[in-house]
């Protein structure tokens, strides 16, 4: 094949002071990507060196992939730090209080509205260092819940905000058939619902067809998320599943997000959430449990067997009080973990990384549970695993999502430098990098963010302002 077909005689390389492949940092070496933002080669050689873009002050990385995100609760964001009428009386606020505030600000949200929220959320993913999001879409219809013309109107919104804002998107259209088990219709709910199992499978390809349109392609992409088993019964699971797998899609699903979740499958099945899902084929290695915090180790093992993904989501998890991922008993048992904002009250997957070791260690009382490496690779490979995204690591082949890090910004000052080990500097990355730390980011090969700036952040932040006005003054 000729240079010219591969896109190669057009190829762009960068020499940053570090750059992380192979799970390490190498000091003297540049990476090339063609015109289309696949990596080309890595080079050492004098003269690559010299045609490369020179990244002086900065250490260069794979993109962080946010594997769970549901971008409309970035309106959220301080509003529900506080008391509500529904904790009055000696209650407690908990989970379940906090998604009457959720279903309130998701039935005041126009498309356009939406627009404006999801493209918020993703300069700040962004902003951050994440490239590629798993966006768990679950707002489907007008308020009251009629559907609309174009009955994926609202997914086209979210894409369209990606798009926008210059981020990788796949986009897991949500099921969500009913309230829960013996329950009645909530009317927060309306926006969210597709009862018959037959309509959802047909939304969803119609925007998976039109989603692989050229124009889209490496841009955005469509999986499967049955919300959650309170919200899908059994015989509807039954029928996605093979939908799924025929177009090998991948599958996200809230599983034990909270005790109530396992306690409400035990009295309509008689088994735990994941033991369910086991004895009915439907966990295998395209499915993601987001959070499985209340999990017993035989679930756990059902997860390892299968090759299946867990989603941990531990600065939501904390702001909602849900509990702690049992990080340290998955991977042991060979289960991956992929990292995600879930809720967006704070977006920094770095933050992510390092509270999933902080937590385990508060519960075990002990230190250096997990390593940076690890850590590490739950924000990016893991999550690409489980999205089926094309970044993940600088390999060649794969596309050239990346971030650099300012090596003299205050959060990494005192790290040992050139002259020490460089795998030194993972651990600083993971544990100690704030957002500001993150100087560039770029998407197949084209930088979004420029010295830590995005061009359309001033028109973005405005536009949400007023969204944010309409619907709480």
């Amino acid at each position: 094949m000729r240079a010219a077909e591969t896109g190669i005689d057009r190829e762009t390389g960068w020499l940053p002071d570090l750059l992380y492949t192979g799970g390490k940092f190498q000091s003297g070496l540049a990476m090339f990507a063609d015109s289309v933002g696949r990596i080309t080669r890595f080079s050492s050689a004098p003269a690559d060196l010299a045609g490369a873009e020179r990244l002086s002050g900065r250490a260069l990385l794979p993109g962080l992939v946010n594997g769970h995100s549901h971008a409309f609760q970035r309106v959220l964001r301080g509003r529900t730090e506080h008391r509500s009428k529904y904790g009055a009386a000696g209650e407690h606020d908990t989970f379940w209080t906090w998604r009457e505030s959720m279903y309130r600000a998701a039935n005041r949200l126009s498309p356009e509205d939406l627009y404006h929220a999801s493209r918020m959320t993703f300069l700040e993913m962004l902003l951050g260092g994440i490239t590629t999001v798993g966006e768990f879409h679950y707002v489907h219809h007008a308020p009251g819940g009629s559907p609309y013309a174009d009955r994926n109107e609202l997914a086209w919104q979210v894409v369209r905000a990606a798009r926008d804002a210059g981020l990788r998107i796949a986009l897991l259209r949500t099921a969500y058939a009913r309230a829960g088990w013996g329950k009645p219709a909530d009317p927060g709910q309306a926006r969210f619902l597709t009862p018959r199992v037959e309509d959802f499978i047909a939304d969803t390809e119609a925007l998976r067809a039109a989603v692989a349109r050229p124009k889209h392609a490496g841009w955005a992409w469509v999986g499967i998320a049955p919300h959650s088993l309170r919200a899908v019964p059994l015989d509807y699971l039954r029928e996605l599943a093979p939908y799924a797998r025929g177009q090998q899609l991948p599958v996200h699903m809230h599983v034990s997000e909270q005790p109530a979740d396992g306690e409400a499958c035990l009295a309509e099945y008689g088994m735990r959430p994941l033991e369910l899902l086991d004895a009915n084929g439907l966990l295998d290695s395209r499915f993601t449990a987001v959070h499985a915090i209340h999990v017993t180790s035989e679930e756990i093992s059902a997860l390892a067997r299968a090759g299946a993904t867990v989603c941990a989501c531990p600065t939501t998890e904390r702001n909602l009080g849900d509990g702690t991922v049992p990080a340290d008993q998955l991977l042991s048992a060979g289960v991956r973990i992929s990292l995600g904002s879930d809720s967006n009250a704070q977006i920094n997957l770095l933050e992510d990384a390092r509270e999933l070791e902080y937590h385990l260690r508060m519960l075990k009382l002990e230190r250096a549970v997990l390593a940076a490496q690890p850590l590490f690779s739950c924000a990016t490979v893991a999550g690409a695993a489980s999205l089926g995204a094309p970044g993940g690591s600088l390999e060649v082949g794969r596309e050239a999502d990346f971030f650099t890090v300012a090596l003299d910004d205050p959060s990494l000052a005192g790290w040992p430098g050139a002259s020490a080990d460089p795998g030194v500097l993972l651990s600083h990355v993971v544990f100690a990098a704030e957002r500001a730390a993150v100087r560039d980011v770029a998407v197949r090969g084209k930088f979004v963010i420029r010295e830590g700036r995005h061009p359309l952040a001033g028109e973005i932040v405005q536009q949400f302002s007023e969204v944010q006005k309409k619907l709480w003054e």
